[in-house]
């Protein structure tokens, strides 16, 4: 039988697990998505977005489409929504980390010329922060050791032959 010292430390384990497991599901609530948007869209001078629960529902929907198969998937068919995707392999992946990678393409876009550097990638970043896009909804779905996060924007962005801001 263990010492009450291991009772203690064990009881304590357990007491702090919930909050543990509090800050990694905080990181993925809609408050964090908007914030997490709106400081990338602030940074360029674009009005904010704020979450709809209609976009959530899309990107819930799509998230966890096939989910049992575990395996990365191109954009969704809409043509109502504007649409990032991020996967991880690292089951601890979160709405920061996503928006860190889609906001890292912002380093190779000329604000000045409204153009991306040549053979970068700019479209999530440019989503992010397109100034008509107005909505937001995000979701998080895992599959065994694969982290799927998709946001969906409304009015989609990327239109060709506008700028993003």
């Amino acid at each position: 039988m263990g010492s009450a010292s291991e009772f203690f430390l064990g009881m304590a384990a357990l007491l702090l697990m919930p909050s543990i497991a509090h800050i990694v599901l905080a990181q993925n609530d809609p408050s964090d998505w908007v914030t997490l948007h709106n400081d990338e869209r602030s940074k360029v001078g674009v009005g904010p977005v704020s979450w709809d629960e209609e976009v959530a529902a899309f990107a819930e929907s799509y998230a966890n489409q096939d989910i049992t198969v575990c395996k990365t998937r191109g954009h969704s068919e809409s043509n109502i929504y504007g649409e990032n995707i991020f996967w991880s392999e690292d089951r601890a992946a979160t709405a920061s980390d996503a928006m860190s990678l889609w906001a890292s393409e912002g380093d190779d876009f000329d604000k000045s010329t409204k153009t991306c550097a040549e053979g970068k990638e700019c479209g999530h970043y440019t989503q992010v922060v397109w100034r008509d896009s107005t909505a937001i909804g995000c979701a998080r779905a895992v599959c065994n050791d694969v982290v799927f996060i998709i946001c969906n924007y409304s009015p989609p962005g990327n239109v060709d032959g506008q700028d993003p801001f």
